[in-house]
């Protein structure tokens, strides 16, 4: 391995597991270049007649502002991520609102989510599904949290411009997106798909409902 795929798989398993100072720094990145693009998402979301809606890898935590912002008390947001740095940094920068009882913070993953059945009402989870090889798996998952009238927008950054990065060799599950969306279709989830064209990184938004039993 060069030096500089060295450099590139570490900067890609800090996009996928943000953890200490460099994990931090990673946060404040994302923020900054995905705020659009999960603004987008929680639009999409449609959050305002919500009870409990959930970021799910909300790394540097832009989408839980944005949630927050969205919702009106009582009703709830919670964040779930699997980085310590990304969940402590979020404590942080939220304990106001954890303390008022508006937002909780979690530990788990799209593959395993500490959500009872049918739990939410609303679900995003953006720039995340890169990093799970079981993708199956987290649909079900997600499929299971929400209510039979709830939403789901899954975000993913068109995967051939994805292709082309330096880093995305390293370690990331690049998949086309009729197959993302059909995988969606196989956890009983009907699918609107809208393509953001962004000027650096295009992407998609796929937004999700509950199948009816003979959709």
């Amino acid at each position: 391995m060069t030096v500089r795929d060295a450099v590139m798989a570490g900067i890609a398993k800090q996009l996928g597991h943000p953890s200490g100072l460099r994990g931090r720094f990673i946060g404040m990145l994302l923020n900054r270049g995905n705020r659009a693009f999960v603004a987008a998402a929680v639009q999409a979301l449609q959050p305002r007649t919500a009870g409990e809606v959930a970021d799910v890898g909300f790394g540097g935590a832009v989408g839980l502002q944005l949630l927050l912002d969205s919702v009106n008390p009582p009703d709830l947001v919670h964040g779930v991520e699997i980085s310590d740095t990304m969940l402590a940094r979020a404590a942080r920068r939220y304990r106001r609102e954890i303390a008022g009882g508006h937002l909780t913070l979690q530990q788990g993953s799209l593959t395993q989510l500490p959500f009872d059945d049918g739990q939410l009402s609303g679900v995003i989870t953006v720039n995340t599904i890169y990093f799970v090889a079981e993708l199956d798996r987290a649909f079900a998952e997600l499929a299971r949290v929400v209510s039979r009238s709830g939403r789901i927008v899954v975000g993913l950054a068109d995967p051939d411009v994805m292709a082309a990065l330096p880093t995305t060799r390293h370690g990331f599950h690049l998949r086309p997106v009729a197959e993302v969306m059909e995988t969606l279709r196989r956890a009983g989830l009907a699918v609107e798909h809208r393509r953001l064209d962004r000027s650096h990184l295009p992407a998609h938004l796929l937004i999700c409902t509950p199948a009816s039993p003979s959709g």
